[in-house]
């Protein structure tokens, strides 16, 4: 069914997400909130990943039993996940797909709540095949994992999405901050070709369609740009963001203004919004906002012998981002210049990069 679902025209699915109708929520959502076992069983899709691997090591840290889906449990880049604190007590891997329903809902079946993680982000906006590639896996994917989740009857599910859900919309007001009630809006993403934006703009609001037809108890949290030290052993598309202003030495890079978060604040907000009875609807998940070129100054000033871009050409405007809804949960994080001296020694350890601090 949810195959043939997929057939429809994605963009009359939701035809304007910068417009779309407030979430509602029912007085049942909160009261299931309350019901939580006390650091009972969940589990995580896509658990191998960057922040997914981060989440898996959290709760394993509280004290939570954790299913935990990944491709194949005996491919070497899963191993890291074996060797977590409590895992060989707490973690269970399984193997599971985002397009194999069975499986999803052998790893879901007996948990009280879902991490819903697993998304594809692709190394650049060039994406040749993007029905199969994003589409597929982040639209029905989410919504197999729904499914799962209801016949499962999951007490609470926490779906990762994206800044990229959020930001990609030139009809929202240049002197009003963005925060959950922006929408990036699908027609201009695929003017643009921004098919990683789409795909998560389309597989949070059709998360959010699930969750009011079902009464599925969902929260969803839309991160920026993740940094931060790695667990997994191959790198991810944003830690090889970082690298290139480090190691690229680019003729002209853009000096446009993007947001970042540290990836272990950003699973201890996702553990926020799962345990807080409170917590409901879409949350922000950015803690600093710099232009590039700031950046990499910042960077030349801890590390100065790397290769830089050389200059530098102005694309993005500056968008302003409110993540204040989720820090009146208790959310704090980390500094910037933390996030990246944590990352660059991380590159270190594992041969990513050979650079000099100045003392």
């Amino acid at each position: 069914m949810l195959q043939s679902m997929f057939k429809v025209d994605l963009f009359k699915a939701r035809e304007n997400c910068s417009s779309m109708p407030k979430i509602e929520f029912q007085d049942d959502y909160k009261s299931t909130n309350q019901k939580l076992e006390e650091k009972g069983r969940v589990c995580v899709t896509g658990a191998g990943g960057y922040l997914a691997s981060w989440v898996v090591k959290l709760l394993l840290s509280k004290g939570y039993k954790v299913h935990g889906t990944v491709r194949d449990p005996d491919d070497i880049k899963n191993m890291h996940l074996k060797k977590l604190e409590n895992a060989s007590e707490g973690l269970q891997l399984f193997k599971a797909d985002l397009l194999d329903t069975v499986s999803l809902s052998d790893a879901i079946s007996g948990c009280a709540g879902v991490f819903h993680v697993a998304s594809p982000v692709p190394p650049s906006l060039i994406v040749e095949n993007y029905e199969v590639e994003l589409m597929q896996p982040a639209v029905i994917g989410t919504l197999n994992v729904l499914d799962a989740c209801l016949k499962s009857k999951i007490k609470k599910i926490v779906v990762v999405s994206s800044l990229g859900a959020i930001f990609l919309n030139p009809n929202w007001p240049r002197d009003r901050v963005m925060d959950e009630e922006c929408w990036s809006d699908l027609e201009f993403c695929k003017a643009t070709k921004n098919w990683y934006c789409m795909s998560k703009t389309l597989a949070e609001s059709e998360a959010w369609e699930y969750a009011r037809t079902s009464k599925l108890n969902i929260v969803t949290i839309c991160p920026s740009i993740v940094l931060g030290p790695m667990l997994q052993p191959t790198l991810n598309t944003s830690s090889l963001y970082l690298l290139k202003f480090l190691k690229d030495g680019m003729e002209a890079a853009d000096s446009g203004f993007r947001h970042f978060v540290d990836v272990r604040d950003t699973a201890e907000a996702v553990l926020i919004i799962y345990e807080k009875a409170e917590a409901e609807g879409r949350y922000v998940c950015s803690s600093h906002g710099i232009k590039t070129q700031d950046l990499v100054l910042k960077l030349k000033s801890m590390y100065p012998y790397c290769n830089y871009p050389k200059s530098f050409r102005e694309e993005v405007p500056e968008v302003k981002l409110s993540s204040e809804k989720l820090q009146k949960l208790g959310w704090s994080y980390w500094p910037l210049e933390e996030t990246l001296v944590d990352s660059i020694k991380n590159y270190e350890e594992i041969g990513a990069s050979t650079l000099k601090y100045k003392n």
